[in-house]
């Protein structure tokens, strides 16, 4: 079995603005990618079909990839928003996943066009957009209520701002630059990346408070608890980072595009994670013991 050892940092050697400036800098980058994409498209990040409503359908296609997608486009009317390809087990066609963001024409019209064009037709189905608009409210709720009550439950146990606020400035974030990354890399938000959020607020949590608990309720130097932490956190987080990152690299080479989005957020979120904890974290926690009203 191999053993990973994480490595004891020299604080000493960096300031509090210093550590702080590096993570608050990705933050802000990353809203300022937010804003813009809302003042261009008018959302913050694109919804897929689970929120905007549509249609998706899977069809098989003879051919080169340059010729399918050109059948592909004259086949449909309306033409796909989308058209991804993945790989099929049949050698002799590949595989396309359509959408489209249609009431005017219904699934079973697709269907007909596409045989009508010589695709076989693997599955579909279809999203009323005024079921998908209730369930992006109530995707978009539980991440809000998930996030109050767990800055809520973070002053409860605490009870003092600075560790609280670093706490929660930290999950934010962990949040919002993968967000960010999403609009960049073209990964909408769909039910799975809602619950890669999800997952995400709980990752941070988990993080953030055996730091804080090891640094406030432990024995030890500050340092010396720093490092306690880390050698648990730190291999947790590599751990769980290590394997979403197998897990992306497997479901994009089958085509499994709801695997591929959750790994991929999660991968981001994660290694935002690492460096929220154990430079804003870290530095606020640091500053609340030596300079702060803790003296």
């Amino acid at each position: 079995m191999v053993a990973f050892e994480v490595p004891e940092i020299d604080y000493t050697r960096y300031t509090n603005r210093q550590l702080a400036a590096v993570p608050l800098a990705v933050l802000a980058i990353a809203l300022l990618i937010i804003a813009g994409w809302y003042v261009a498209t008018g959302v913050p990040v694109n919804p897929g079909l689970d929120f905007t409503g549509g249609a998706e359908i899977r069809v098989a296609v003879d051919g080169p990839s340059d010729q399918a997608r050109a059948q592909i486009e004259q086949a449909f009317d309306p033409a796909p928003e989308t058209v991804r390809s993945v790989p099929n087990p049949n050698a002799d066609s590949t595989t396309y996943i359509l959408t489209f963001q249609t009431e005017t024409v219904g699934v079973s019209a697709l269907e007909e066009q596409a045989r009508a064009a010589g695709f076989e037709v693997e599955s579909s189905y279809t999203v009323s957009p005024s079921f998908g608009s209730r369930t992006q409210t109530l995707a978009l709720g539980g991440v809000a209520f998930a996030f109050f009550g767990m800055s809520a439950l973070v002053f409860l146990l605490f009870r003092t701002f600075v560790p609280s606020i670093a706490v929660v400035i930290s999950a934010f974030s962990d949040v919002v630059v993968p967000v960010a990354l999403m609009n960049l890399l073209g990964i909408e938000l769909t039910l799975g990346t809602v619950a890669a959020l999800l997952m995400l607020i709980g990752y941070s949590v988990d993080s953030d408070i055996l730091l804080n608990n090891h640094i406030l309720r432990r024995s030890g130097g500050f340092y010396e608890s720093t490092h306690r932490a880390m050698r648990t956190g730190v291999t947790m987080t590599l751990t769980s980072l290590s394997a979403m990152v197998v897990m992306t690299i497997v479901a994009t080479l089958f085509g499994i595009q709801l695997l591929a989005a959750i790994g991929t957020v999660l991968v981001f979120g994660l290694a935002t994670d690492l460096m929220n904890t154990y430079m804003l974290n870290l530095s606020l926690l640091r500053w609340y013991k030596y300079e702060g009203v803790s003296n």
